[in-house]
């Protein structure tokens, strides 16, 4: 007989699954894993040392574009440390449009997912769906920060800027007949509020189609069902956290633990999985865009009734309005210094977490009192999870290590960093 041995199997980085650049190296007997080796690296970016080279505020842009599906959370983290370090507290309506923004995100984030996981185990049309609702909240992130993708909207201190009044309109086109600009621009008639409210109205049953496609499916359920186990004690061992720890049936969520900003005021439930599988996870994530959608129409009634400032008026950390600058010699001082040089940060270290949608994302921030960071170190939540690969993987198919990467929502913007 002639000897039988175990090959090795590159998928990625150019693999339509390996989601961005993860280099997996699969060891197979025939076609079960025996091991899964994550790659990192091939898109290291050096975050965390270029903000070590600039004041404070020039980095926001860089937390973007880590998790560059779950923009404003990754900005959260880090302003969250910033106004930690310097003791101050945002006014109360911008803890309301940050958590907003967060959950709007949040939607954001698993809808993509949803797409490119239902995508990967063959499913095309949910990816079509779960774009066009992706549309209309990028046009949320454009009319409050004129960018679809890297908003830099949170700022140390407030958000950059209140909420607008009116939304862009579409435009007549060759393209387009009258009557198609008009059904588009029927919700775009008020301010931003409104049309995220009448988003929030119409997106439950959105929810639903996603469902009816895909939950009692019975070849997605073949092809989640069981696979990728992980109990709630290995769960926590490997430090998952997000809908991967609460899909294994842990009730852990910083939200409710250790509530930031406004969510202890918010009235909300956490889905929680019983079997830990890619089924489980799926289910977590779909009912936490739910959740979200109750969050963002409580958040629109409070904003609704309560005007005010979105911004302190410590010029020292915030920069005075257009209008100052322009008319007071005090205002534009504080306006050449704070983007020039930026402002102090008393010494010493701290770390802020939030509840990023694909887990705990945190920063870990040391300062000397200079302009910028001594030391920044993030904690991404995909890394944990990127790391229990091997262990998830070992014994199943070729075709389960997709669902399974697919089901640990992997970008690896904020893994390579």
């Amino acid at each position: 007989m002639p000897d039988l041995r175990n090959y090795t199997l590159n998928f990625g980085p150019q693999h339509p699954a390996a989601h961005g650049v993860l280099r997996l190296v699969l060891e197979m007997d025939g076609e079960v894993i025996v091991r899964a080796d994550p790659h990192v690296g091939l898109l290291h970016r050096a975050t965390e040392k270029l903000a070590e080279t600039k004041p404070f505020n020039q980095s926001i842009g860089y937390m973007d574009r880590l998790d560059y599906v779950s923009m404003m959370c990754n900005e959260h983290g880090y302003v969250l440390a910033i106004e930690k370090l310097l003791g101050v507290t945002p006014p109360v309506r911008a803890q309301y449009i940050r958590v907003m923004f967060d959950e709007i995100t949040r939607i954001l984030n698993h809808l993509l997912w949803l797409g490119a996981h239902a995508l990967d185990i063959g499913a095309m049309t949910v990816f079509l769906y779960a774009f066009r609702e992706r549309e209309m909240l990028m046009d949320c992130y454009e009319a409050v920060s004129g960018a679809r993708l890297h908003a830099t909207y949170y700022r140390p201190g407030g958000v950059y800027r209140d909420l607008p009044d009116s939304m862009p309109q579409y435009q007549a086109s060759p393209w387009r007949s009258a009557a198609d600009v008009a059904k588009q621009n029927a919700d775009r008639q008020g301010s931003l509020l409104d049309f995220i409210e009448a988003f929030t109205d119409t997106f439950p049953q959105k929810v639903d189609e996603y469902e009816t496609l895909l939950t009692d499916n019975r070849i997605w359920k073949q092809r989640t069902v069981d696979i990728g186990i992980v109990s709630p004690e290995r769960a926590k061992a490997l430090g998952f956290s997000g809908p991967m720890l609460r899909g294994s049936g842990v009730l852990w969520d910083l939200r409710k633990h250790q509530p930031y900003e406004v969510y202890d005021k918010l009235d909300f439930d956490i889905p929680l999985g019983k079997n830990g599988d890619c089924y489980d996870r799926y289910l977590v994530r779909v009912e936490e865009m739910r959740q979200s959608n109750r969050i963002v129409k409580q958040c629109i009634d409070w904003l609704r009734k309560h005007p005010g400032e979105v911004m302190l008026s410590q010029h020292k950390i915030t920069p005075p309005t257009r209008a100052e600058m322009k008319g007071d010699m005090e205002s534009l001082i504080h306006h050449f210094k704070l983007f020039t040089e930026g402002y102090t940060v008393p010494v010493g270290q701290v770390y802020a977490a939030v509840e990023h949608p694909k887990g705990e994302f945190g920063v870990y921030l040391i300062s000397d009192g200079a302009n910028k960071p001594y030391r920044l170190k993030i904690r991404p939540p995909g890394f944990s999870h990127l790391a229990a690969l091997d262990e998830m993987c070992r014994g199943h198919m070729l075709a389960d290590v997709v669902a399974i990467l697919s089901s640990q929502d992997i970008v690896f913007g904020e893994i390579d960093r």
